[in-house]
């Protein structure tokens, strides 16, 4: 029998229905008149479909998808505030959501009495919450207006001071919904700052979000859903490149008002390695009129550490091959993987991303040397 004693989460099996009313009852005669008619008066949308995975404790875990895949459905089936029509979820610890954050404010409570009266949802004491409220006035940045009333407050505030608050709850598994769509770059990036503290903890964190690079840099895996299905699950460079693609062809149809046929391929494969370097070829096939160049991205554990187009005074057309050679020289040792995507020349529009899997790995690690690149050991010291 397989050990569980690691698992945070298991989703099994689970599928959830929703109504979708398309009569309004104004009266009891409309209702019975409807019955009568034998009338159901809605139809099911059937927003997740035989849903199924496994969270491992310590990871940080990407749920992923465009609007409407069943991502923030999913979520609150996790944390309880639905129950899903069939299947069974089976959660090991504490779980914390930051699901609609603020909902527990009263808008004509002043920002201070907020504090206390969500900290009190949360299952914190007064004496608790005036311990800590220097600290959640300083990382939302609203101090002077912490006795102003709530419904003065911008959404950006009421959101950074709802975070502020929900990051105190200490939970073995948080869940997290869109918790940077509303905030400047300087609070997001405390919020990053706070996702590395629980990535060092070894905490348990569920995440959705239309933010790849986020994905990308936090998530040690994810999965893709679909219109309710369950697609993938894997590295989070993985799943990120099926989000592009989706919103691609998304971004196609809705231009062609047509259900048109993929135009372009592209694909990357390391053709040599040496000590030194690798050598990268990429094949492109495209039935674009326009001219078009190609990036690519060298990515380390889900992060993109260089970047490269081709030359603009060489614009690609139709189909071939292209060939790059790669210093490695200043790459610390590990596994690296080739990104590449082709674009249209004159408005920078993604037409194909590789799906496949162009790696190498750097041999030698330097005990003294973290991260992707090399520095000069240029120290001095007095």
């Amino acid at each position: 029998m397989a050990n569980t004693d690691n698992i945070a989460i298991k989703v099994e099996h689970i599928s959830k229905t929703f109504r979708l009313p398309h009569e309004k009852n104004s009266s009891i005669k409309g209702a019975l008149i409807n019955l009568r008619k034998r009338k159901k008066g809605y139809e099911k949308q059937h927003v997740l479909k035989d849903i199924s995975f496994e969270i491992k404790k310590g990871e940080f875990f990407g749920i992923v998808g465009r609007n409407g895949s069943g991502k923030s459905t999913l979520l609150k089936l996790l944390a309880g505030i639905y129950t899903p029509d069939s299947g069974a979820i089976h959660v090991s610890g504490k779980l914390t959501p930051f699901i609609e954050l603020g909902v527990g404010f009263n808008p004509d409570l002043t920002g201070r009495e907020n504090v206390f009266l969500n900290g009190a949802l949360l299952g914190f004491t007064r004496k608790e919450m005036l311990a800590m409220y220097d600290d959640i006035v300083d990382f939302a940045e609203i101090e002077r207006f912490m006795d102003q009333k709530l419904k003065n407050y911008s959404s950006g505030m009421q959101v950074r001071l709802a975070f502020s608050i929900a990051i105190r709850a200490k939970g073995d598994i948080l869940l997290l919904d869109e918790v940077l769509a509303v905030g400047d770059s300087a609070f997001q990036q405390k919020c990053y700052n706070y996702f590395e503290e629980l990535k060092e903890q070894k905490r348990t964190v569920v995440f959705v979000s239309h933010d790849m690079d986020a994905v990308r840099r936090f998530c040690n895996q994810a999965i893709y859903i679909r219109e309710g299905s369950f697609i993938k699950k894997g590295m989070p460079v993985e799943i990120a490149d099926i989000y592009l693609e989706d919103n691609m062809e998304s971004t196609r149809k809705a231009k062609s008002g047509l259900d048109m046929p993929k135009t372009s391929k592209l694909s990357a494969k390391v053709i040599a390695q040496k000590d030194d370097a690798v050598e990268v070829e990429f094949t492109y096939k495209s039935n674009e009129k326009d001219d078009m160049y190609l990036g690519i991205s060298v990515i380390k554990d889900g992060i993109s550490i260089a970047e490269l187009n081709t030359s603009r005074d060489t614009l690609l057309k139709s189909s071939g091959r292209a060939r790059y050679y790669l210093d490695t020289t200043p790459f610390n040792g590990g596994l690296y993987t080739i990104g590449a995507g082709l674009f249209r020349a004159k408005n920078a529009e993604l037409l194909s991303i590789n799906n496949n899997k162009a790696q190498f790995i750097v041999k030698g690690s330097d005990p003294t040397k973290g991260g992707a690149l090399k520095l000069a050991d240029t120290w001095k010291y007095e």
